[in-house]
């Protein structure tokens, strides 16, 4: 019995071993794959991110010298209206 248990066990780590050794390696290739994609997917969020701010910037900048535009159209008109009386 004792030597039908040690077989057993000395079978079981000589196959044991490689699987590990490859399921290692496997993992480490899993591991920098996902590690490519984590990157990558960063990169889009940020291409997606700068074109939203840049446009709402973009828009607001447009509405704030619109506005200037107009208050300063406007106080024009009183100045001019002052120094024709």
């Amino acid at each position: 019995m004792k030597n039908f248990i040690a077989s057993l066990s000395i079978a079981l780590l000589l196959t044991g071993v490689p699987v590990f050794s490859q399921t290692a390696g496997q993992d480490a290739k899993a591991a920098g794959q996902d590690v490519k994609n984590a990157a990558k997917d960063t990169g889009d969020a940020t291409v997606k991110t700068t074109k939203k701010v840049g446009h709402k910037v973009k828009k607001t900048s447009k509405h704030v010298v619109n506005k200037g535009a107009s208050a300063t159209e406007t106080g024009a008109a009183k100045v001019k209206g002052k120094t024709q009386q």
